[in-house]
């Protein structure tokens, strides 16, 4: 048997990214399916051009040291 580590959103740099989604797209009143792609993609377009959000992301956690 193996003991799994207790979940610790604040050493997952994950849940950085995951929280950038949520706070713009998740109020997102979309009409359809195709909007709400266009809104993920835009996202991951600004993170991919913005370095800088992702090192905030990882800023907090174990894996910045």
């Amino acid at each position: 048997m193996f003991q799994l580590p207790t979940y610790a959103p604040d050493l997952n740099p994950q849940e950085g990214v995951w929280s950038l989604f949520k706070r713009d797209i998740g109020n997102l009143v979309a009409a359809d399916l195709g909007q709400i792609t266009r809104a993920v993609k835009r996202k991951l377009k600004m993170l991919r051009y913005c370095p800088e959000v992702i090192d905030g992301c990882l800023a907090g956690t174990s894996s910045a040291l």
